[in-house]
């Protein structure tokens, strides 16, 4: 991979980012190819307060990295969740799951008690389950995401109070 291509693709994730706000669309997904065996693939999606870009992994690719300027940031509700002192963020981007498999019964539910360490939910990030767990005992008062959905670094998953 060269300086220039990585420039190259810089440039052309930011043209998406700029794209995106400029029509107002929520998410946008490309697929560059450079060859055989060579691509960039690119999915860039808006929340309602942070615009995040991310590059997806491929065989040979060459992987760009840019941090999307924030959009318009609305005030924040009175019940923001994750400005809860009891939220539970999300360590990384990923898949959420809230049971070890489809159909078996979930880690934890609202009004469970939990134990610090104890799995509350997995998030699965290239291929690989991370198992989350709660970072102090208490009881779960709100589960903020559903199963098999995608979330974001910092995205509170549930409050634990």
């Amino acid at each position: 991979m060269s300086k220039q291509t990585t420039d190259t693709d810089v440039a052309f994730i930011s043209a998406l980012a700029e794209l995106l706000n400029k029509n107002d669309l929520t998410e946008l997904s490309v697929k560059r190819e450079y060859g055989e065996d060579d691509s960039l693939e690119v999915r860039v999606v808006k929340q309602a307060t942070v615009m995040t870009v991310a590059a997806a992994p491929a065989p040979l690719m060459h992987h760009a990295a840019v941090a999307a300027a924030p959009v318009a940031v609305t005030p924040a509700a009175p019940e923001d969740p994750a400005q809860h002192p009891g939220a539970v963020t999300s360590p990384m981007v990923g898949t959420i799951y809230l049971s070890a498999e489809p159909g078996a019964t979930p880690f934890v539910a609202v009004g469970a008690q939990v134990a610090e360490g104890q799995t509350v939910l997995i998030i699965e990030a290239m291929k690989t389950m991370n198992h989350i767990p709660a970072p102090r005992a208490g009881t779960v008062k709100r589960i903020l995401v559903e199963d098999g959905h995608p979330v974001e670094y910092g995205a509170p998953l549930m409050i634990i109070e």
